[in-house]
């Protein structure tokens, strides 16, 4: 049954209420399967009779109804045919009608559609674009434009490659010349119309959209087109860098504008000219480099000018680094005049820091710390000074150490900070990285004795100490934290824990950042600077204060607010270890309360993901002793997360569920688990991406311990339903389908798995054939090896090669020949290569096949064993260092976020055999004696002369 506008219409208005907010997402998931649901939404966006808010919220549910139900994988479409054409008919029409607001949301759409159909699927597009453009229209432009931008600016980050080339000289020769005679006439319109308010606007935003796209298609190569004409363009584009306009000054100092906008669009292309097209612009920079200095110099510290002028300030470093341009710089006179008239004003506290500071601490910890600064004129000041101290280090440390002791002269506590933000930016030399902070600094300055002098008393202060030159102090110790030694650390520590308890927010909120890199910090030899011995004694005191800035408000919005906090406690215990057992109570009561709260609306994927980490070191490192207290603590409330439906927890809880079964492999399964069993098996859960990984790892964990369980309740061929789906899911989820099948083959009776194991075979050769990548081939490797390994459990290498002959007659000695024994050499993991070691040799003690039937198979099994032991394998004790990816790379809410503090540990097979060589010499022995010396007549049949010399010295 199709869906009905008005019940889609009445349905989206009803999400905005919170109080029907869930049933009426829950009655649109319904909605959404119904066929043209699609198009609903477009005809709920074009239906000018409705509200915005819902023509809105129609928008923004078709952009994201289009991410997810498009196309698939593999690119083919999942909508049906009809849908796609009407999709692609009418939503360039429709973006040329609808509000600014809704057009940001349907160009996000065409984006997503060009990603997987421009140009070849949808090669007409561009045509249509060029068809609709106008001389004077400008609504009906900016429409179009936006269209093109969306799809274009998808290049500028690109790798070259010839199919994008191919996009791009197509997109060119159709829309190239078009839009250089747009650029005309709009400059036209704007001349003619610089007295009418509202015509000027509107034509001024087609010259900020035409600017963008000047960029977007010159982000790989100057366009012929382009090239041609690139005088006359140059010239235009510096007129919009000096043009003015009162009509076009906004009212609002924070506010940009037109003017602002598209200034800092042409700052942007003309940075990028300046860094890949020096050559061809050579000749026409001149002006742009006087107007930046020009526009620097005279604009004035409202916010509204921030975004020109960092695109301005990154301008003038593009053109810093270019040596024939940077000479313009080097000497003391025109420098002192850079750092006086461009750096100090742009890297000076304003009101609006302050403001901010203040009223939106989390935002100014963000911007401050995260490089969510990028167009800040900070961020952008410090890059150009870095630039120029990068080619001119002396003059320019000379020249910035002026100003420096200066500033540090004054009372007023804003030229201090000044003065220290000003050091910070010349003492530190390359990237600052997010491990370790500044590696390497400027050798003619002294950053210890700096912090000595002049910030170390910023940290101790009790009181009497601006806030913020209180943060300067921590940032300070957090930037350069890799050039102090253990020594000077010890000392920075304590200070440093006393400012968790300040009462500012940015304080304590800085105080636990530096304190979680700090304990994250290693030595040249990678151990940790700080370890459990150096934190235990203040672990309880420190857990329980931040824990109790955490929990200061109760909404779920506010605690899952600040991720530092959390990330700190997370730190604190991944340091100390076992040390957590005594605290474990108090740890995990806090934690069970988090969770309940912020299950209620999570709304920080950063914040929950350090959290669950938090919980899976408590269970890494408490649950082999107490595993029952854990399950009983637990339990409940990830229960609720699954029953509450709170899918961004899923793939975490799923994890840490798993870990705690793990942490007690053997024994029966409490009532707990036993009720996971069925819900586990809905296919419903698994047609999340996301969920995969982990519902995998939980399954495989489940089925050891509850075998018996299983069985009886003939779930058995559900598990293997599961592992047929994972299967078919290309490469994203068969290497978990292997995960689930391998917990299956160790911990069923043949007699349970004996009526699938054929399908099971036809399954995975079906995927063999079809060109999987390598390790979805390795991965069968070490499944054979472990079915050919347990004979004495009835399987073994005959079990295989029976079952695999009767899907196809003799079709195991090509995928044996060509596949087993070569990938097994590759296989990397020492567990995986003990596995393999064992199964070729019980291969050659026991296998009647390879005894009878396949002779020369033997010598190659025994070459195979041979290589492998050349480098036996070895396996590592058991390691508690938690081995992290640096947060910071992590993807977060894209599908499945691994926790590391409670990864899943290789499981040994194999554990009795401990030296590997030895065990093959005396299996060989034993069975030698069994089969009345046969083994010793086919190594004197079969084998090299070096082959039997290496094999007889095994067996000795």
């Amino acid at each position: 049954m199709a869906s009905d506008l008005q019940t889609v219409a009445q349905l989206l208005q009803a999400t905005l209420d919170p109080r029907q907010h869930k049933q009426a997402e829950a009655a649109l998931k319904a909605e959404e399967q119904k066929p043209g649901f699609s198009l609903i939404l477009l005809s709920i966006v074009a239906n000018e009779s409705l509200p915005l808010n819902t023509r809105l919220s129609a928008a923004l549910l078709f952009k994201n109804f289009i991410k997810f139900n498009y196309v698939d994988e593999e690119g083919a479409y999942k909508l049906p045919p009809n849908e796609v054409a009407t999709i692609k008919q009418e939503l360039i029409g429709l973006m040329i009608m609808v509000p600014g607001s809704v057009q940001s949301q349907l160009g996000e759409a065409i984006s997503v559609i060009a990603d997987s159909d421009f140009w070849r699927r949808w090669d007409t597009l561009v045509d249509d674009l060029v068809s609709r453009l106008t001389e004077t229209n400008f609504k009906v432009n900016n429409g179009v434009l936006e269209v093109a931008h969306s799809i274009f600016k998808r290049w500028r980050p690109l790798f070259r490659s010839d199919e994008l080339f191919t996009e791009i000289n197509h997109v060119i020769s159709k829309f190239g010349e078009p839009f250089v005679r747009l650029l005309a006439s709009t400059d036209r319109q704007i001349e003619a119309n610089k007295n009418n308010k509202a015509e000027l606007k509107g034509h001024m935003e087609t010259m900020i959209l035409l600017v963008q796209i000047f960029h977007d298609m010159s982000s790989h190569d100057v366009p012929p087109i382009f090239e041609e004409n690139l005088a006359d363009i140059s010239s235009l584009l510096h007129k919009y860098l000096t043009y003015d306009n009162p009509l076009l000054v906004t009212d609002d100092d924070s506010e940009s504008g037109p003017l602002e906008f598209v200034k800092a669009g042409i700052c942007e292309a003309i940075t990028l000219y300046m860094q890949k097209y020096e050559e061809d612009f050579r000749e026409l920079c001149q002006p742009f480099i006087t107007s930046s200095w020009t526009l620097l110099t005279t604009i004035g510290p409202e916010t509204k000018y921030d975004i020109l002028v960092s695109k301005a300030l990154q301008f003038l470093t593009a053109v810093a680094s270019v040596e024939r341009h940077a000479q313009n710089f080097n000497n003391e006179g025109t420098l002192e005049q850079v750092v006086e008239k461009v750096i100090l004003p742009n890297v000076s506290l304003r009101e609006s820091d302050i403001e901010l500071f203040e009223d939106e601490p989390i935002e100014y910890i963000r911007r401050d710390l995260e490089g969510s600064d990028a167009d800040t004129r900070r961020r952008a000041a410090t890059d150009f000074l870095r630039k120029l101290l990068e080619n001119f280090e002396k003059l320019v440390t000379t020249v910035v150490g002026k100003y420096i002791t200066h500033y540090l002269t004054s009372s007023d506590w804003k030229s201090k900070d000044t003065a220290e933000y000003l050091f910070s930016a010349i003492a530190a030399k390359g990237v600052v990285t997010v491990g370790q902070g500044v590696k390497t600094t400027n050798s003619l300055v002294n950053v210890v004795e700096f912090f000595q002098n002049n910030i170390a008393s910023d940290l101790v202060a009790e009181s009497g100490v601006e806030p913020i030159l209180k943060v300067d102090a921590i940032k300070y110790l957090y930037t350069f934290r890799s050039q102090l030694t253990k020594e000077q650390w010890s000392a920075a520590f304590g200070p440093l824990v006393k400012n968790l308890a300040s009462s500012n927010y940015v304080v304590y909120t800085y105080a636990a950042i530096a304190l979680e890199r700090v304990l994250f910090l290693t030595n040249d030899a990678g151990q940790h600077i700080f370890g459990k011995d150096d934190i235990l004694p203040f672990s309880k005191d420190l857990l329980e204060h931040l824990f109790l800035l955490i929990e200061k408000e109760s909404e779920p919005q506010k605690v899952q607010e600040n991720e530092f906090l959390m990330r700190c406690v997370m730190r604190v215990l991944i340091v100390i270890k076992d040390g957590i057992i005594p605290v474990a109570d108090m740890v995990l009561g806090h934690l069970v309360k988090i969770t309940q709260i912020i299950a209620q609306n999570p709304s920080n994927p950063r914040f929950y993901y350090y959290h669950f980490e938090a919980l899976g070191a408590v269970i890494r490192f408490t649950a082999p002793s107490q595993p029952e207290k854990l399950e009983q603590d637990l339990y409940p409330p990830f229960a609720g997360v699954l029953q509450q439906d709170v899918t961004e927890f899923h793939p975490y809880v799923f994890q840490l569920f798993a870990a705690l079964l793990e942490a007690r492999p053997t024994g029966a399964l409490s009532d707990y688990y036993k009720a996971l069993i069925q819900p586990i098996l809905m296919p419903t859960l698994w047609e999340s991406r996301g969920n995969v990984p982990a519902l995998a790892r939980l399954l495989a964990s489940i089925i050891p311990r509850g075998a018996a369980e299983i069985v009886a309740n003939n779930q058995v061929e559900a598990i293997l339903g599961i592992f047929q789906k994972l299967m078919a899911g290309k490469t994203k989820t068969e290497l978990h389908g292997f995960d689930v099948l391998e917990a299956v083959i160790t911990s069923f009776d043949v007699s349970a798995i004996e009526p699938y194991f054929q399908t099971v075979l036809s399954i995975i050769y079906t995927r063999l054939q079809a060109n999987p990548p390598e390790s979805f081939k390795r991965r069968f490797v070490r499944f054979y090896h472990l079915v050919s390994s347990r004979d004495q459990q009835g399987l073994g290498a005959d079990y295989f090669i029976q079952k695999t002959d009767a899907i196809q007659g003799n079709i195991f000695v090509p995928v044996y020949l060509n596949i087993i024994l070569p990938l097994t050499q590759q296989l990397a993991r020492p567990l995986d290569r003990k596995v393999a070691v064992v199964s070729l040799t019980k291969t050659l003690t026991d296998s009647k096949a390879f005894a009878n039937k396949y002779a020369k198979g033997w010598g190659f099994t025994c070459e195979a064993l041979l290589k492998l032991l050349e480098n036996p394998p070895v396996v590592a004790a058991a390691d508690d260092a938690i081995a992290e990816a640096d947060v910071d790379d992590l993807s977060f809410g894209v599908g499945f976020t691994q926790l590391n503090t409670c990864k899943k540990t290789p499981k040994d097979e194999w554990p009795e055999v401990t030296d590997v060589k030895s065990w093959v010499g005396s299996y060989l022995k034993a069975a030698d004696g069994r089969h009345g010396g046969a083994i010793g007549g086919y190594v004197s049949q079969r084998l090299s002369p070096e082959a039997q010399t290496i094999l007889m010295s095994y067996m000795k």
